[in-house]
């Protein structure tokens, strides 16, 4: 008798087990590429097309708009705390500083790469902006 005789040990009787999965279900090896059906329309290609003399810009915009992200939530808590008085006037100083460096840091990386605040507010579709519009930011 081998393993996959006795209950309970191997594979369960062919009853319980699920249909093997559709061929469009499984992934594909690694650099092979499916092929459409003979009576199927073609596909458009799935590969990324970039423009050699943009990925740097597009890279920095997308970093850039993280860091504003995360800058303007500690903002945000940084205000915060403050109203509700608990940091001392020191640490008060202290972040004031160092949002005020982030920011001019930011002012002058946009302008590096001919960036606006704007460009860096991605649009969430139905969902709107992901950067809340700030009134007289440079």
């Amino acid at each position: 008798m081998t393993p996959h005789d006795e209950p309970g040990l191997g594979r369960p009787p062919a009853s319980r087990t699920s249909p093997p999965p559709l061929d469009t279900e499984r992934p594909l090896p690694l650099g092979a590429q499916a092929t459409p059906a003979p009576d199927s329309e073609p596909s458009p290609p799935r590969r990324l097309e970039l423009d050699k003399d943009t990925v740097e810009r597009d890279l920095v915009r997308l970093v850039l708009t993280v860091v504003e992200l995360l800058r303007q939530l500690m903002e945000r808590q940084a205000i915060r705390r403050v109203e509700r008085n608990n940091l001392t006037e020191e640490q008060e100083e202290r972040i004031g500083m160092t949002l005020m460096i982030l920011d001019d840091r930011m002012t002058e990386l946009r302008t590096r790469y001919d960036l606006s605040p704007e460009d860096l507010n991605l649009d969430l579709g139905p969902l709107g902006p992901l950067l809340p519009r700030q009134e007289g930011r440079h």
